[in-house]
């Protein structure tokens, strides 16, 4: 290619899948290729036309990742008119996919970037999780989507987990007799709220094997059942003060939990 040799790289989404191939071919010819122009966001075929029509005044090809079958077939048939050189990066391993896939594709411009996007966010919500389990730091309260609230063993944790794989933000607050609740409780929407109980006996039967499993004594005040019936009195004490829905979870699995706070959520909303 000469001098003013251009590589136009369309796509009806950002193209940057088109442009990191186009580069890396490129290289394998050193300094001799021209300039590498990206043109993002195609939704158009006068917009196709005028790409084509500019490429055939210089010794120029066309690189395109064009999902919408019309702006494809217009680029093409553009193209071949024009008798301008043309790649189409994605075209063919999609045609190539529909022989094993079980399901047609949904020609959406930029989906890949989407799913990374998805992914993040829920990487986000789960580090967010981690940092604001069992109280850690009242800050998180005023950041998160949910803030959950009960004694020890009523699953704040694991439910914390599962929640933040639907990329919801959320702390959980342990409620203790002895320690007074984070004032930030009371500085946010109570709809964002949720208090977790459990019936005495299912409590202790957990602590005692929560116990066991550190090698301690079940005599411990953790696993007494005065003391349980206390947090729990303490508990509800508070979670009515805030207002905020309580789920009793004593026969509940994780799932059918968050499947409550998700659907009280969406009707607040």
């Amino acid at each position: 290619m000469d001098e003013k040799s251009i590589i136009y790289v369309v796509s009806d989404s950002i193209g940057e899948t088109a442009d990191q191939v186009t580069r890396a071919a490129a290289a394998q010819y050193g300094g001799s290729v021209g300039e590498i122009r990206r043109i993002p966001y195609v939704s158009e075929k006068q917009t196709i036309k005028e790409i084509v029509n500019e490429a055939k005044n210089h010794n120029s090809i066309i690189v395109f990742t064009m999902v919408i079958p019309e702006l494809k077939e217009y680029l093409e048939k553009e193209a071949k008119e024009q008798g301008v050189i043309y790649v189409d990066v994605m075209g063919p391993v999609i045609d190539a996919i529909s022989h094993i896939a079980k399901s047609k594709p949904t020609y959406t411009p930029g989906i890949i970037r989407q799913l990374d996007e998805e992914y993040f966010k829920k990487v986000e919500a789960i580090e967010f999780a981690v940092k604001y389990d069992d109280g850690k730091d009242p800050k998180g309260i005023k950041k998160a989507d949910v803030v959950i609230l009960g004694v020890s063993r009523t699953s704040k944790t694991p439910l914390s987990m599962y929640l933040a794989n639907k990329n919801l933000k959320v702390a959980n607050i342990p409620l203790v007799p002895e320690v007074e609740p984070p004032k930030e409780l009371f500085e946010i929407p109570t709809k964002r709220i949720f208090g977790l109980t459990s019936s005495p006996h299912k409590l202790n039967i957990i602590r005692q094997e929560r116990l066991k499993a550190l090698g301690l004594s079940f005599e411990a005040n953790y696993a007494n059942m005065d003391r349980i019936l206390q947090e729990l009195e303490y508990a509800e004490k508070i979670m009515k003060k805030i207002g905020c829905p309580i789920i009793d979870v004593t026969n509940k699995a994780i799932e059918e939990t968050a499947s409550i706070i998700l659907r009280i959520m969406k009707e607040e909303n």
